[in-house]
């Protein structure tokens, strides 16, 4: 499934140079504004970094990838390919399956904060976040950062559309 992101948004990055090309005027004495070639969403810099493909097979799966492309703002604690790791043997292949759909959701929405919410925001304090599955994420910053189970390893990933902050661990809503 990462190789399907990948592929369209490699197709996506030709269509969007190749549309640049034929828009150029030809009669222009100066050349036309440079565009941006890549776009830089919450999905774009997780691809980049090449440590969130079992999120992004996830996201997939969950059908919440033009969610994380959405205009935001939106905060996103991603675990990494090893916090998806530490899980129980099985668990990720199964919460993939089809049938599994809306539990993989829900878990995916219990690491989704509306609004962008950077590290100089919560520092010192002990929260509850509402997150998109409608559920309570609990924030303490008091020191170091802990979201639920997991130690925030990387702060404020800033992204078009909201910021990541990187997990070690995936936090399973309350049940």
């Amino acid at each position: 499934m990462f190789r399907t992101i990948t592929r369209l948004a490699a197709v996506a990055l030709v269509g969007a140079v190749l549309g640049a090309c034929s828009t150029m005027s030809t009669m222009s004495p100066r050349p036309a504004p440079a565009q941006p070639m890549a776009s830089n969403t919450i999905v774009d810099v997780a691809a980049k970094a090449g440590t969130f493909k079992t999120l992004l097979a996830a996201a997939q799966a969950a059908g919440l990838v033009d969610t994380l492309k959405s205009p935001g703002p939106l905060t996103v604690f991603a675990p990494t390919d090893d916090a998806f790791a530490k899980l129980p043997k099985g668990t990720v292949e199964s919460l993939l399956k089809p049938e599994n759909k809306d539990q993989l959701a829900r878990i995916l929405k219990h690491h989704v904060v509306p609004g962008k919410v950077m590290s100089k925001d919560i520092a010192g304090k002990r929260l509850a976040a509402d997150t998109a599955a409608g559920t309570k994420l609990p924030i303490d910053a008091r020191r170091g950062v802990r979201v639920g189970n997991a130690h925030v390893t990387t702060a404020d990933v800033e992204a078009s559309n909201g910021v990541i902050h990187v997990v070690d661990h995936v936090i399973l809503p309350p049940r």
